[in-house]
Order: structure tokens, then C-alpha cells, then sequence
């Protein structure tokens, strides 16, 4: 949803509303994960996505249904759609679907507040309907559904602070789900006190915080945004944290690293990039970024370099476990030498430590040494 805020608002400057199609529930090779949404606009117009094409028409249809009729449904898709209900997924898999006649004003609020500049994480609980398709897989006729009730809103950090399952034990398991939900930046059904909750997680946006502004530097500020990474750039040298230089980085520090890793509040939810290429700048830097728990650290430099690097990083006190988090040479091993492709390179180990990808260097040296 945060990538279809800006198209929300340009319907509504235009006096048009919207009502929207979420993906609840996937089964096998899924084309778009849980919480991919697709608009329709009063006008027909579409913003988005459920499926990556193959049942784009039929959702808009049945959103256009929900508008009609008030009530909000869960409509299964899947490969033994070809008789019923119209459609099915060229890839194989299943997807559930949730039909809202309108966009809540509680997810455009929670998708806000989580996209801002070190925003919060919020959860939305979604009461889905009695009728809505089992958890098991197979074709399952769609129901008439219900008009929508109200969502829960859980905050991390503060629990609920709207709404309630209708148990005190069903909100205390529903706010220890959405925090994990949060935490790991997925969305999924949750059953409990006797119903089935959609919670849509909108975890703050990861940060990647680059410590040098060279020109690797300008590649992978692109990419990170792309990946919709919030993105900061520190460089002590004026002369080269500049926006000409950069200018895709949502924040530019002139400073040392350890002053702007204060004034950045940088922590557990940072990937950083130390590019510099120069002991002065690096190693204060890992060290910082090391004891400051951040869920990346990584720093240029050859083989050889990251040898002696390690020396020194024991003499400045951090322990072997901490110095084994430290990636080095940093990126993965594309083959790659232009700038960009370095960057590429460095985006992809980041994401696959994100995401525990195979090509994550710390899952395969953790696979060797259980091998």
C-alpha cells in the first residue's frame, strides 16, 4: 500500500474514491506475496497488483461488486479455477483475495505513518469474513461476505491502541503475532478468539545508512530507494557530500561517522556501507555500527585489507563474534568492476542477509559449518 499513497491522494484530489483487492493467503509458486494490492477507482481505473496479471481483470470486477453491494469477501484463486469462477494462476499457485468496497482510512493512516522519516511500525487486524475459504488449499466456491467491521490498529512498542478481538487473551496473542509479523515485514492470517484477522504489517522502512560519498556511492542510493529503503550518506569531506554528487539520498551528513550515527539514531534496523576506503573513516565506523547492533555491516577493501582491518578491529575491543559480522570484501561476487555494478553487487548481499536468501555469505558459512 505505501507505493499507492500518492495515487490515492490523486483520485481524491480528483473526487474519486477506491475500493481495493489484498492478497490474504498464497499457496505454492504465488506470483505477489500477502498484502499486494490492487485499487479501482470509481472511474474503472486500476493502480497495482494482485497477481502479476493473470487474474488482474476478474479482482477489479469483484471490487466493483464490493462497491456495490457494501459487503467485503474473500475470493479464492487457483488452478482449478477453469470451471467456476473464471480464472486461474498460469504459475500454478493459489491465491485468497479480500474484496473491500473502500480503502480504510486505518491502512492509509498505518502505511503514512510507517513511510515517514524514521517512522513507527503499525500493524492493521482486518476481521475477515465467516464465509472466507479454509486454510487448506482447493477450490472453494466464493461466499457472499459481509459489510466490513472495524480493523484493530496495533502500534509497536504500545499494543492496541484501537479495537479488540472481544477477549483479553485473544488481543495479547493477536499483539505478540503482529509484532513478529512486524519485526520479520510479512503479513498474514492470524485465528484467534474465534476468528480469522488479516494482519497487514507496515514495519518502519529499513534504512541504508552509506558511510562515503564516492561515485559507488550514487549507484546505491538508486537501487536502495528502489527497493524502498529510507537512505542517509556520510562523508566528513564537504566537497564530496553534495547533492550533485548524491542526489537521490534522503539525508546528507557532513560529519565524522560516529557524530552522524548519533545524530541518525542509527540501530538495529540500518544496513550500513562503509565505502570509503580509508582506515581514518572506516573502522570508527564499523565498530560503531557493530555495537550498535545494526542488521548489516559491511566495508570495501581487498582480501589482504580485510585481514589487517580485523587486527585492528580486536585492538578497538570488539570481540571475534563481532568482527565475523562484518562483511568483507563487502558485496556479493558478481564479477562485476564499474561503480554500478559494485553497487549491485552490495545491494544484493544486503537483501539476501535481509531476506535469508542462499546467497547470503553468513548462511553459507553457518550451512559449512554444520556440513
Amino acid at each position: 500500500m505505501r507505493d499507492l499513497l500518492d495515487t490515492i491522494d490523486a483520485w481524491r484530489e480528483q473526487g474519486m474514491e477506491a475500493g481495493r483487492a489484498v492478497v490474504v493467503r498464497t499457496f505454492g509458486s504465488a506470483p505477489r506475496p500477502e498484502g499486494a494490492v490492487l485499487l479501482r477507482a470509481t472511474d474503472g481505473r486500476l493502480m497495482g497488483s494482485v497477481s502479476g496479471g493473470c487474474v488482474e481483470g476478474a479482482a477489479a470486477e469483484e471490487i466493483e461488486r464490493a462497491r456495490a453491494t457494501g459487503n467485503a469477501r474473500v475470493i479464492r484463486y487457483g488452478i482449478s479455477d477453469e470451471e467456476a469462477w473464471g480464472v486461474g494462476l498460469a504459475c500454478g499457485g493459489t491465491i485468497d483475495v479480500l474484496m473491500e468496497p473502500h480503502v480504510r482510512p486505518e491502512v492509509v493512516e498505518a502505511a503514512r505513518r510507517s513511510a515517514g522519516t524514521r517512522g513507527e511500525s503499525v500493524a492493521i487486524a482486518i476481521p475477515l469474513p465467516a464465509d472466507a475459504p479454509p486454510a487448506e488449499a482447493g477450490a472453494h466456491p466464493p461466499g457472499v461476505g459481509a459489510p466490513p467491521e472495524p480493523p484493530i490498529v496495533v502500534v509497536a512498542g504500545h499494543g492496541i491502541t484501537s479495537g479488540s478481538t472481544g477477549t483479553d487473551a485473544g488481543d495479547a496473542e493477536l499483539v505478540v503475532a503482529a509484532g513478529q509479523l512486524l519485526e520479520e515485514g510479512r503479513s498474514r492470517i492470524v485465528e484467534t478468539a474465534g476468528r480469522a484477522f488479516f494482519v497487514e504489517a507496515y514495519p518502519v522502512r529499513p534504512r541504508l545508512v552509506v558511510v562515503g560519498a564516492v561515485e559507488v556511492a550514487r549507484s546505491l542510493v538508486r537501487y536502495a530507494r528502489e527497493l524502498g529503503y529510507e537512505t542517509a550518506v556520510i562523508d566528513a569531506r564537504a566537497a564530496f557530500a553534495t547533492r550533485e554528487r548524491i542526489p537521490d539520498a534522503d539525508r546528507l551528513e557532513v560529519a565524522w561517522p560516529d557524530e552522524a550515527f548519533a545524530t541518525l539514531e542509527v540501530g538495529p534496523n540500518d544496513a550500513v556501507a562503509i565505502l570509503s576506503h580509508d582506515p581514518k573513516f572506516d573502522e570508527p565506523a564499523i565498530v560503531e555500527a557493530v555495537r550498535r547492533g545494526c542488521r548489516y555491516v559491511g566495508a570495501v577493501g581487498s582480501r589482504k585489507t580485510q585481514a589487517n582491518r580485523r587486527a585492528r578491529l580486536a585492538e578497538s575491543g570488539l570481540t571475534t563474534a563481532e568482527i565475523a559480522t562484518v562483511h568483507g570484501p563487502i558485496g556479493l561476487d558478481l564479477g562485476g568492476r564499474e561503480p554500478a555494478e559494485t553497487a549491485l553487487a552490495i545491494m544484493a548481499e544486503i537483501v539476501a542477509e535481509r531476506r535469508g536468501g542462499t546467497g547470503s555469505p553468513m548462511r553459507q558459512r553457518m550451512a559449512a559449518a554444520v556440513g
